[in-house]
């Protein structure tokens, strides 16, 4: 039998150019689809915003009527909103209505007929409206696993081309539902078959990246997002007619299926499949696009017969000691990776349950997850109902994501994992906890306390994922992290019914926000620092790892 070949993707990628001509037409593709992510991941915000209504007396108007009650509102309502005064007769007169005795009403005047509250007569059902949320965010949880399931299996570009045409499908199906179940069905359709693209379009990219390009590329990506979330505030401010937008937003999807011709799969990707050829082809494909010349050892390691399998790297960018999120997330979508030689066996995870001190740090780091997803999606969610307008606060707390992005760059390895992320949950907690202190009067500074904020949990959000590989040995690290991803979830899931604490006290949202940021910055003083520490390979040494006693780092 043959032996198999190790081949340095790496390396060869450094031959080919590591962000080449090739390499940006393939980010530029991507990108398209990422705004239409980002889109699609914030446009129920917009279709199921709130509004003004009234209950209907039709003791004293006839349908349609208009939201501004005449005279007869001073004895036909009440301050409740969903309440009117109980009739005594069908005429319209103050005598007409019972002085003290109130009913509930069954009808209800909007303000216009741009959401689904007017749609479907959600008046006073304000859990209905929140729900819609909470079930797009049950859908995305749904979508992670099965995508990095299509995408190991079949290949990323079917993972991605897969996700970025089927959302246009449902969406323009539930711009014709007539009924609240069909909408929430349909959302959470769209969630589970559209979710995926984000993460199958950054596997696509970065694994064709060299490696010293790929935070550049990662920061691309998530800047790119949050300028789709802007953008669909935009679009809503212009056409805020849910039906016409949903059309309008979704219409573009199904013409994704060109990628089936622009788009090459996956080179990383074929070579674990055992797929030499094809893959050859697309790295010759990318040199002479990049105007490279391949050195003679690779062209004859890439055109012989001989069986290949790819040399896997540490999860440690060359020329820093910072553990590489979008490097860790792509290889994480690769089942195939060779196994490195210091790998530790299923049963360690018997072994992290007997440990106290990884199973304390287990705990602590779901709930800094849960802690920035419900925060980061709290603060846009809850963004439209600040004061002002909504539609420009909503563009404001989404483009505050990329200095967030851009100070976790700066600051992780010129401070430290420990302080940097700790001052920006402080930061954080303290600035929302303020923000409900401000008076009415001064719009400018409650939107910008918000946008502090979303400002530091977009940093932390950036900078958590380094944090959290770092904590745990090498065996472990990418399900690590992935268990405390996955829990975070929650808080993404929990954040739409946030809305429904302002009924009982309006600035309870951003008190909880601030009081768990808060939490979770003195939470992380019981974890160790871990910038230039040598990156843990056992248990024990994961379980020794101190921001006083530091294993040197080995330089070879």
């Amino acid at each position: 039998m043959t032996a198999k070949k190790t081949i340095d993707l790496d390396h060869i990628l450094t031959e080919v150019g590591e962000f080449g001509t090739y390499q940006l037409r393939v980010l530029a593709l991507v990108l398209a689809t990422i705004i239409f992510s980002a889109i699609y991941n914030s446009q129920y915000i917009f279709a199921v915003s709130d509004l003004q209504y009234r209950c209907m007396v039709p003791q004293c108007e006839t349908w349609p009527a208009e939201v501004t009650p005449g005279a007869w509102g001073a004895w036909a309502l009440t301050d409740d909103k969903c309440r009117r005064k109980q009739p005594v007769a069908d005429t319209c007169s103050a005598n007409s209505f019972h002085a003290t005795n109130t009913q509930r009403c069954d009808k209800f005047v909007y303000e216009h007929n741009n959401t689904i509250v007017a749609e479907f007569n959600l008046g006073c059902q304000e859990w209905k409206r929140t729900l819609v949320g909470t079930i797009h965010s049950a859908g995305i949880f749904v979508a992670l696993p099965l995508t990095a399931y299509v995408s190991d299996t079949f290949g990323r570009r079917v993972a991605f081309i897969v996700t970025a045409v089927l959302p246009g499908v449902v969406g323009l199906a539930r711009s014709f539902t007539q009924d609240y179940i069909s909408y929430i069905t349909l959302e959470f359709l769209d969630a589970v078959v559209g979710a995926g693209v984000y993460s199958s379009g950054f596997v696509l990219a970065l694994e064709m990246v060299g490696i010293n390009r790929r935070v550049l590329c990662g920061n691309i990506i998530s800047s790119t997002f949050a300028l789709g979330q802007a953008l669909i505030a935009l679009i809503a401010w212009a056409v805020p007619n849910w039906r016409t937008l949903t059309r309008i937003i979704y219409a573009p999807s199904p013409f994704f299926i060109i990628y089936y011709f622009l788009i090459e799969e996956s080179v990383r990707w074929l070579l674990t499949k055992g797929k030499k050829k094809k893959a050859a082809k697309i790295i010759f494909k990318a040199a002479e696009v990049n105007k490279k010349k391949l050195s003679p050892e690779t062209i004859r390691l890439l055109t012989e017969e001989t069986p290949v399998e790819i040399k896997q790297t540490d999860p440690v960018n060359p020329n820093s000691e910072t553990l590489d999120p979008e490097k860790m997330r792509a290889e994480n979508s690769n089942p195939d990776k060779k196994v490195p030689e210091n790998f530790e066996p299923p049963s360690v995870m018997l072994a992290v349950l007997k440990s106290r001190v990884l199973m304390t740090r287990l705990c602590i780091c779901a709930f800094w997850w849960v802690t920035v997803t419900f925060i980061y999606y709290g603060l846009s969610i809850n963004s439209v109902s600040l004061a002002g307008n909504s539609y420009i606060n909503y563009i404001l707390t989404s483009l505050i994501e990329i200095p967030g992005y851009g100070l976790s760059v700066i600051t992780l390895d010129r401070f430290g994992r420990k302080k940097s992320i700790i001052t920006a949950y402080f930061i954080c907690g303290v600035s929302l906890i303020a923000l409900p202190f401000i008076p009415t009067s001064m719009v400018w500074l409650q939107t910008s306390l918000n946008l502090f904020g979303k400002l530091c949990i977009s940093m932390v959000f950036s900078s958590i994922y380094v944090y959290t590989g770092e904590l745990y040995p090498t065996g472990l690290r990418h399900r690590m992290l992935a268990a405390c991803s996955m829990t975070g979830r929650i808080g993404q899931m929990i954040a739409p019914q946030t809305p429904l604490l302002m009924s009982y006290m309006e600035s309870l949202p951003y008190i909880l926000f601030g009081l768990m940021a808060g939490a979770s910055g003195l939470l992380m003083l019981l974890t160790p620092e871990t910038l230039r520490v040598e990156l843990p390979d056992t248990i024990e040494q994961a379980e020794t790892i101190s921001p006083v006693k530091q294993r040197p780092v080995h330089l070879e």
